[in-house]
């Protein structure tokens, strides 16, 4: 009986563990949750209507979704996908960032060319800030200085003072930019510029860019070649670069700034999430209605797993 009562804790346990990746489907208004350890597809929830940007919580246990025609951001339980509340995020909400203190979330309002600063707590709007055109991309710096948004018709990148929630300083990239991230030191800026085909780096101190990223593929042509979602490890060893219909991620030695290889993945790939351990790199790939899984340690595509209509964000818990 002893054996039997510990077998059962031990099963329970290893399912309470077991990593998950959830990825959004905009075509089908709801949210995939996969088993990537086993390579399932779980099972498929139910959310608001056209999910795009998605995070977790820093303790894993609450989802949050930005549910664009529906105007808000969608709070779920990710233990019983359970709806806890909806988030006041202004107009079409796509992409949104959580700073690492998991107080506030800074929403993208692509069709007012607005930043919507929210605290999370009180579930209330501390202030919208003017920003570029057309917005999405949109980040915060690992020692909570800067909140970042890119302005994908004005080819910019706003810097806004979290603490103030001020624009200190703007910077010219490439045309269209669509996603970045900071290094986890804070010290680099990785803006992806979706019709110039280029990555652009920049310094956190300066402002100012350090060097601009190409990519050439054999056997594809450069308009094809659009990077969209990046991810820097945590070593900053490398950083990931998704190149939408070339598809294709790139992966940048992060000291020299030079691309090494490319991965093989689905068609269309939008976004990106590593592993807890980062030995894996999960990717959404919108036109294949799949995620790719890359291991970083193998260096090999291992897999690919249909989850859905039109996948697009990606995020995982532990």
């Amino acid at each position: 009986m002893n054996r039997l009562i510990f077998c059962i804790f031990l099963s329970i346990s290893t399912l309470a563990d077991a990593e998950s990746v959830f990825v959004t489907l905009e075509n089908d208004n709801a949210l995939a949750i996969v088993d990537p350890i086993k390579r399932q597809l779980i099972q498929t929830v139910p959310v608001g209507r056209r999910p795009r940007g998605i995070a977790i919580s820093g303790d894993g246990k609450q989802l949050f979704i930005a549910t664009s025609d529906d105007n808000t951001i969608e709070l779920i339980d990710t233990s019983s996908f359970k709806k806890l509340a909806k988030l006041p995020s202004g107009k079409d909400p796509e992409t949104f960032a959580i700073n690492p203190k998991g107080t506030m979330l800074y929403v993208s309002n692509e069709d007012d060319s607005l930043i919507t600063a929210i605290d999370i707590a009180k579930r209330k709007v501390v202030k919208t800030i003017p920003v570029g055109v057309e917005p999405e991309g949109i980040t915060v710096s690992p020692d909570e200085k800067w909140v970042v948004s890119a302005s994908e018709a004005t080819n910019m990148v706003h810097w806004i003072e979290q603490k103030s929630l001020k624009t200190i300083d703007n910077t010219l990239v490439d045309p269209r930019p669509r996603a970045l991230t900071f290094t986890p030191d804070s010290q680099q800026l990785w803006v992806s510029s979706e019709m110039a085909g280029t990555v652009t780096v920049l310094d956190a101190a300066s402002r100012k860019i350090l060097q601009k990223i190409s990519f050439e593929i054999s056997g594809v042509t450069q308009d094809k070649i659009q990077p969209v979602g990046i991810v820097v490890d945590n070593q900053q060893q490398w950083a990931y670069v998704a190149l939408g219909p070339a598809n294709r991620v790139a992966q940048i030695n992060v000291k020299t700034l030079k691309v090494e290889r490319y991965f093989l993945v689905g068609q269309r790939v939008w976004n990106l999430a590593f592993s807890p351990d980062q030995k894996r790199l999960y990717t959404a790939n919108g036109v294949s209605n799949d995620i790719s899984i890359i291991d970083l340690e193998q260096l090999q595509v291992s897999k690919s797993l249909g989850v859905g209509r039109l996948p697009w964000g990606i995020a995982v818990k532990p």
